[in-house]
């Protein structure tokens, strides 16, 4: 399906918005990509596809709210010892919500992550 929208052809490209929320697992292959692999996506694309800048300001949001839980899990263990439980919480995230998501945005659901602090609206 398109639409045209002052001269721009809007596509509806579920796979696109699903291959978004899944390629936040390249954390877990490289290290680094599961941030910047959907930050070109989200910014490549979303004003051609249809509902590509919402989804990719939730996958944004969330990978910058783990780069938070990070930041304040890893001396709290130092700190407090809870520090522990906030990288559980944010391991047990970080597999969870990217395939809950993935299997929205194939289903034309709006994303919603849980825990995630909105730093891009």
């Amino acid at each position: 399906m398109e639409l045209v929208n002052n001269g721009v052809v809007l596509r509806e490209d579920r796979n696109l918005l699903v291959v978004t929320h899944l390629s936040q697992y390249l954390d877990f292959i490289t290290g680094f990509g599961g941030l910047i692999v959907p930050l070109v996506i989200w910014l490549t694309t979303k004003d051609s596809v249809i509902g590509m800048n919402e989804h990719g300001k939730s996958v944004i949001n969330f990978q910058l709210t783990l780069i938070l839980y990070l930041i304040i899990g890893i001396p709290g263990i130092l700190l407090f010892g809870l520090g522990i439980l906030v990288l559980i919480f944010a391991g047990i995230l970080s597999i969870v919500m990217p395939a809950v998501n993935a299997i929205k945005a194939s289903n034309g659901e709006s994303p919603s992550y849980f825990g995630t602090l909105r730093f891009i609206s």
